[in-house]
């Protein structure tokens, strides 16, 4: 119970005025919980106001209780920080334990939150560095404070951040301190770490993981887990992540933002290791607001083509077919027969007008003219604005039919090049037939200003047996993609089913989440898919094998963090690979 928690207020003057130990005149009580009420008094000693916590009547006969009261007092007096409320004595009167306090002319956090909703990134870094320090003292002193919460933060008007309520903290040491067992859960539902959850053995790490959920309320205006009971709330944390601050607020900080979702790790391992680290984090962080979309304009270029199934169902290449002579003019030398085309330099063109990606390959025989290429695009150009011309009955050229060009692969001097009709559907002919059984992919990338992100090599991903073939990311300037919340690739299963989704990162450092989903097509939302699992990382590239208990219909693998690649500029240096994708429905 802080000195300014306005729970259950009933200010007001004391009926008749009251003296505690001969010393402290109680004047007015400015709030009370469910242990004590708080109350401003004048200290006649020192003449100065200080803040009375005096233990409620009913449970003055509770020698636990009363001891907590007296471990508070006997706690806090050791610590001796800016960042800490002061203890300054603890006595008894009428037989109820009081301790006596720094009186804080200010408001809690919990009051600014109910009133503002959500803080800005200065102010919530400027609490959180705060109360990081408070709790680096206390932990080097052996306490773990157990209840770091908004109500127990002060805000003082000159902008000052205090520590309070230290009634449960429990000594790092194990000795007879603690009141408590390991196995029981102590704190507050909304901001208990998961170690306090499991009743385990506790150390600052927790109280670093309560102060993120503190710091996350201040960002996202809610907590990152609410259940309908507190056992519900508290459980939560143990069975999911916390919803990505940057797509509840794209416009924070992403360092912030990992930074808060690092300290959320439900491992304490992967958290910062004391609150002078975490501190010196918060210190750091650039305050800037990120680039909403930090996809470059020039996509890197096609890997390799897809390895697609043989005639006997065996994945392989393409079947071989001899190569075509070519005259001098660049035709062919036997009438009706396919040209083999030259390495060329790649070609880059966008579906939205009608275009699509030429790769290049590299051939084994002697080097061919490309004119025949040429020649047949332009003869096939001059009979459509012929035909437009008779068919308006005029000189004036009208405008082009509607046309829609296909990927034309080339794999090898040995495999013809065919010209798709003008009426093929153009994704169809980018996305090869699944080589796995009725499994296939599209690239999402609904935070991004296209809505796909290389679709084109969508199915490079689906297991092959080779590393060269896989789905690549667009190149970024920055590891987590500014503030996009992540791109992926969403598999389409053969049916509802269960089973086990399997790829490998080809990239690192990586951090990856699988999603699922039931609907008969993939929602367009983000916040509808639901999460499978954990968040797998590394620093090494990896495979990745994720259970899918429920039955769903599509898996989203989605791209969280990139790692450098060589294929990128200096000034986009990141991209994201994935490859090898298996599903294995269960039997």
């Amino acid at each position: 119970m802080s000195p300014t928690d306005p729970s259950s207020f009933a200010d007001g003057p004391v009926q008749a005025p009251t003296l505690l130990a001969g010393r402290y005149r109680l004047e007015r009580r400015i709030g009370q919980g469910g242990m004590a009420e708080v109350w401003v008094a004048l200290d006649e000693q020192l003449d100065r106001r200080v803040a009375v916590k005096w233990l409620k009547p009913n449970l003055a006969t509770d020698p636990v209780v009363a001891e907590r009261f007296r471990r508070e007092a006997i706690a806090v007096a050791q610590l001796h920080h800016p960042n800490i409320v002061a203890v300054y004595d603890v006595v008894a009167h009428d037989g109820r334990q009081a301790v006596v306090m720094q009186l804080v002319e200010g408001r809690s956090l919990r009051q600014l939150l109910d009133s503002q909703k959500r803080l800005g990134p200065e102010l919530t870094i400027h609490i959180g560095a705060s109360v990081s320090a408070a709790l680096d003292a206390a932990h080097r002193a052996g306490f773990v404070h157990r209840d770091v919460k908004p109500g127990n933060i002060l805000l003082t008007d000159d902008g000052r951040v205090l520590l309070t309520d230290f009634g449960i903290a429990k000594g790092l040491d194990g000795g007879d301190r603690d009141l408590t067992s390991d196995n029981v859960m102590m704190g507050t539902a909304k901001y208990l770490s998961p170690e306090q959850v499991r009743g385990t053995r506790l150390d600052g790490r927790a109280d670093l993981y309560s102060l993120a959920l503190v710091l996350y309320e201040c960002l996202a205006g809610r907590v990152p887990f609410l259940g309908q009971s507190d056992a519900d709330t508290a459980l939560a944390r143990l069975q999911r992540d916390p919803t990505d601050l940057a797509h509840l607020r794209p416009t924070l900080p992403i360092a912030l933002v990992n930074l808060i979702h690092r300290t959320l790790a439900r491992n304490p391992v992967h958290r910062p290791a004391t609150g002078a680290d975490l501190r010196s984090e918060l210190m750091a962080v650039d305050t800037s607001p990120p680039h909403i979309d930090g996809t470059p304009a020039e996509p890197p270029p096609v890997r390799t083509r897809p390895v697609r199934p043989d005639e006997s169902g065996r994945l392989g290449r393409a079947p071989v077919t001899p190569t075509v002579p070519v005259s001098p003019s660049g035709t062919s030398t036997i009438p009706g027969q396919p040209v083999a085309v030259p390495e060329q330099p790649p070609e880059l063109f966008n579906a939205d007008d009608h275009t699509g990606v030429v790769e290049s390959r590299r051939f084994g025989g002697p080097p061919v003219a490309v004119a025949s290429a040429v020649v047949l695009l332009a003869v096939l150009l001059t009979a459509i604005l012929v035909w437009n011309r008779n068919d308006t009955g005029s000189d004036q050229v009208s405008p082009l039919p509607e046309m829609t060009v296909a990927t034309a692969t080339v794999p090898d001097a040995n495999t013809p090049l065919v010209l798709p009709d003008s009426e093929a559907d153009f994704s169809e002919a980018e996305q090869p037939e699944s080589p796995l059984g009725g499994v296939s992919a599209s690239a999402w990338d609904p935070f991004g200003d296209n809505g796909s992100e290389n679709n084109a090599q969508a199915a490079l991903a689906l297991a092959d047996g080779s590393r060269d073939t896989a789905w690549s990311t667009e190149c970024y300037s920055d590891q987590y993609m500014g503030a996009k919340n992540g791109v992926g690739l969403i598999v389409a299963l053969p049916g509802l089913s269960a089973g086990t989704i399997e790829f490998e990162s080809l990239n690192a450092p990586f951090q990856v989440d699988v999603l699922t989903t039931d609907a008969a097509t993939p929602p367009l939302s983000f916040d509808v898919w639901r999460q499978t699992g954990p968040t797998a990382f590394d620093v090494e590239p990896g495979l990745v094998t994720v259970p899918v208990t429920t039955p769903s219909t599509h898996v989203l693998v989605w791209l969280r963090e990139l790692g450098p690649d060589d294929a990128c500029s200096s000034t986009n240096p990141y991209r994201g690979r994935i490859g090898e994708i298996r599903w294995s429905a269960a039997s």
